[in-house]
């Protein structure tokens, strides 16, 4: 066998194949390989010996809820992104409500720390922007989270003014008798009122149904899902998760614990009966007369919720109520004479606060009287940080709730139910 060279005459000359050759190439070209592989001063372009190239510090990231309007037409939306995207700002999700000439866009965004937000979508073509900080439960998706919302409004009346303002946002919700607009109830067609920065709807309870978020117009959309709501509410009726709790009392004996409502009006008027003059006052800090004429109100789903101490006979011995009160909320205990010292105010207020924890309230307070000692060791027994104000003898305790450990799951609600 041989080889076959060009040479510089352009013929062909054969050459002889000499395998010794060859495999002495083949040895030279294998240790210089080896030499270059461990030696101590590889090329720079080896990539295996040079010095790792810099990388970008981690810049940190906070999730931010926006709102801004920009146009209705062709581009408007891409150039607002695009001045997103050259500040580094990751939009998570995005929802569009047309309006006329313009449309409000609704973004989900990361953002990295110290960035201009305001100024960077000022420069896309965005006018009226509002924004506030999220967190990571602001991640699930627009259906899941109206399923989610919807599901809780089924299980629960006292849950409708809850879910209205996860869903709107910080707002004000009143539950008012028709009669306060003059015209009974067609003061609201039965579509409901979209008007800026209110809406107002039919009560499933009768009335008015009024939710005020001055800082922001409600869009379309909201208006729509929070009249969904409101009609999901009224097709159900009246309900509230059954299910009771014996609470063993130190002395012996026990009670049950469960949720209440309008329909224990009768038994919270006994109790209240059977209760004392101190008793009431240190309660409702007015006339005594006047503390029946509360219990109507404070046993609606519409405004909170209530725990009611019953004993085997029917009996109601002490009522805990948890109550909306805007963005704050009240929570309130009365338990009848014969009934006291023996921790039952105790362990109502306790799951008060767990409701509250669930509800995603970040504090609950208690008004009453600085001599009513019994209240104030009730909030001291829950463990949590305290304030307090005192002005003329009313005592003002408020509790800074920890956040619950997770989102509400279906394990939390049934929990709430049980409760």
């Amino acid at each position: 066998m041989s080889e076959v060279t060009n040479d510089r005459d352009g013929g062909r000359t054969p050459r002889r194949w000499n395998p010794l050759a060859r495999a002495a190439r083949c040895g030279e070209a294998l240790h210089a390989w080896r030499t270059r592989r461990h030696g101590h001063a590889p090329p720079a372009h080896d990539t295996g010996g040079a010095p790792p190239s810099p990388e970008p510090a981690a810049v940190e990231s906070v999730l931010w809820r926006m709102r801004t309007t920009v146009r209705d037409e062709p581009g408007a939306l891409a150039a607002l992104c695009t001045a997103l995207a050259e500040r580094r700002v990751d939009i998570l999700s995005l929802q569009t409500h047309p309006l006329g000439a313009h449309t409000v866009d609704e973004f989900l965004l990361r953002v990295p720390a110290g960035t201009d937000l305001t100024a960077a979508v000022a420069a896309g073509g965005g006018t009226d922007t509002w924004a506030e900080r999220a967190d990571a439960h602001d991640l699930v998706d627009g259906p899941t989270r109206m399923l989610g919302l919807a599901a809780r409004t089924a299980t629960d009346a006292a849950e409708l003014p809850l879910v209205l303002r996860q869903l709107l946002g910080r707002c004000t919700i009143r539950s008012q008798p028709a009669a306060a607009f003059g015209a009974g109830p067609a003061a609201v067609p039965p579509e409901g009122v979209l008007e800026d920065t209110v809406i107002r709807l039919r009560d499933p309870e009768g009335g008015v149904l009024t939710v005020e978020r001055p800082y922001l117009p409600f869009t379309p959309t909201e208006f729509a899902r929070a009249r969904a709501l409101v009609e999901l509410d009224a097709r159900l009726g009246p309900r509230m998760p059954g299910g009771r709790d014996v609470l063993a009392l130190p002395e012996g004996g026990h009670v049950s614990v469960r949720r209440a409502d309008t329909a224990d009006l009768d038994a919270a008027r006994a109790m209240h009966e059977r209760c004392s003059a101190e008793t009431l006052r240190r309660r409702y800090h007015g006339p005594v007369g006047d503390a029946i004429r509360y219990l109507n109100h404070l046993l609606s789903p519409r405004f909170g919720r209530t725990l009611a101490a019953q004993t085997d006979s029917g009996d109601i011995v002490a009522l805990g109520h948890l109550l909306w009160d805007g963005d704050e909320t009240e929570v309130a205990l009365i338990v009848e004479d014969a009934w006291q010292r023996r921790g039952i105010g105790a362990e109502l207020l306790s799951r008060l606060v767990g409701m509250a924890v669930e509800a995603g309230c970040a504090h609950v307070y208690a008004v009453t009287q600085a001599s009513n000692t019994a209240m104030v060791a009730a909030m001291r027994g829950l463990g949590l940080p305290l304030d307090y104000q005192v002005e003329e003898g009313t005592l003002v305790i408020t509790a800074r709730l920890a956040p619950a450990p997770s989102a509400r799951t279906p394990e939390a609600g049934e929990r709430a139910a049980r409760h």
